[in-house]
This record gives C-alpha cells, sequence and structure tokens, in this order.
C-alpha cells in the first residue's frame, strides 16, 4: 500500500492534536481502521478520503494525491469476447490511461487467472460472453480482490440495474470512447492514478 499516504496522514492529524480514536470518532470507523491507514496496510476508499479530508479540514487533493502516488503501475484488464471489440477498446484504454499495465481477454477463466496471479486496479468488463455471464465474473473478481474497480461494458442498457447489485463501480454503454473511460475514472470506487494529462 502508499507508505507515502500513511504518512501524509498521520501528518495532517498529529498538527491538529487529534488521536486516533478521536479521528476514528470523527468518521465512525473503528480506530483499527484509522491505524491499518496510517501503518500503510490500507488505504480508504475514494468516500472515505471525502471524510478525511473534512475531518482534518485538508486538502481532498493532498490526501488523494498522496493515495495514489504511492502505487505501482496499475493493472487494468477488458475482458470481452469479441475480439474486434477488444482490439479496438485496448489502445483506448493505453491512450487514456498511459501509465497502466493494459491486458486484453476474450476468454473469462483466463482473466480470472491473470487476476489472481496479478493485483487488479481496474476491470472493463463484457457483460454477455457467449454462456457466460459477465455479471458472474464480476463477483469473481471482487473475491479475489474486493478493490477492483469494474466498469461494464454492453450494448444493452437493460443490464444497468442488475449490474450495480454486483458491486461494480460503473456502466458503460459500447462502444468505448476515450471521453467515456474518463469519466467512469472519474466515478472510481477506488481511484488510482492513469498518468497522462486528462487524469
Amino acid at each position: 500500500m502508499s507508505k507515502l499516504f500513511a504518512e501524509t496522514l498521520k501528518k495532517l492529524r498529529t498538527e491538529k492534536g487529534i488521536s486516533q480514536r478521536e479521528l476514528a470518532e470523527r468518521l465512525y470507523v473503528a480506530r483499527t481502521s484509522v491505524n491499518r491507514w496510517e501503518n500503510g496496510s490500507r488505504l480508504p476508499d475514494a468516500a472515505m478520503l471525502l471524510r478525511l479530508s473534512k475531518a482534518l479540514d485538508a486538502d481532498i487533493n493532498v490526501l488523494f494525491n498522496a493515495a495514489v502516488e504511492g502505487d505501482d503501475s496499475p493493472t487494468v484488464i477488458m475482458i470481452d469476447d469479441n475480439r474486434i471489440v477488444l482490439n479496438g477498446g485496448l489502445p483506448i484504454l493505453e491512450e487514456v490511461m498511459p501509465s497502466a499495465e493494459v491486458t486484453g481477454f476474450t476468454k473469462p477463466a483466463e482473466a480470472l487467472a491473470y487476476a489472481k496471479a496479478n493485483r487488479v486496479a481496474l476491470a472493463f468488463l463484457d457483460i454477455e460472453m457467449g454462456s457466460v455471464s459477465g455479471l458472474d465474473v464480476c463477483r469473481d473478481l471482487l473475491d479475489i480482490n474486493p478493490r477492483t474497480n469494474v466498469v461494464f461494458l454492453t450494448a444493452y442498457p437493460s443490464y444497468a440495474i442488475d449490474a450495480w447489485e454486483t458491486g461494480a463501480s460503473g456502466f458503460m454503454l459500447k462502444p468505448i470512447t476515450a471521453e467515456g473511460v474518463r469519466e467512469q475514472l472519474k466515478k472510481l470506487r477506488y481511484p488510482f492514478s492513469p498518468g497522462g494529462v486528462d487524469t
């Protein structure tokens, strides 16, 4: 996790003269949560970063930048059984997220095996993949790593309600576009720095 974030949070908290317990009470979390953030073993999600900035009267950008700066190059995957869609989408993801390691898969089983071996920060996931449901693949990805952001890609808006029930971060209608990806990056549950000028 991010050592820089841990140090930044501890510095901001001590400058305000607030104990870990007091901060935890202001945030309505357990003191152990604050302790984990400050020892670098956990990172808070985007909503908690906002609450932290208010509780500490600190600039949200300071906390956000500290959280993402310590991360390695994020791993991003795209899963779609249509090779044409996949080949068209991967260059867009690389353009929008130049610091990311972007990998594509046509077979969900291969993507899940990859996710077990690599910490996936973001997965763009088709919903209809032959006999395999992307909704199930999403649940499997989140079982592997609950901090994986999943954005569904589909040509069928009727899937939106089912998609939200999986714990996904976002939902995009095909075709994938750079502007659409940038909008989704702003809404991630667990933000990261994708690099480039449009982040």
